[in-house]
């Protein structure tokens, strides 16, 4: 789900719970809806990642969403990405 779509749903209210999750060394915002949980992605379609909290956590913030769940069970803060 691109960003436009993601504020869209926000704004009508459809979007019940956001998640920034932690994998690895990057970050990566889900969002639970009535028809399941949608992925933020960029306008190609890949998954939208972040690579520190504070970035991921603004991008959420200026959607209009003021409160988000934080998951660190998959967090490597040392490890380093891979250049794809």
């Amino acid at each position: 789900m691109n960003e436009k779509l993601f504020r869209a749903l926000v704004e009508a209210g459809a979007v019940r719970r956001v998640h920034i999750i932690a994998d690895g060394a990057r970050f990566h915002v889900e969002a639970d809806t009535a028809n399941g949980t949608l992925i933020a992605a960029t306008g190609k379609g890949k998954p939208k990642t972040w690579s520190t909290l504070d970035a991921s956590a603004r991008w959420v913030r200026g959607i209009g969403v003021g409160k988000a769940q934080l998951d660190v069970s998959r967090w490597q803060p040392l490890q380093r990405g891979l250049a794809l």
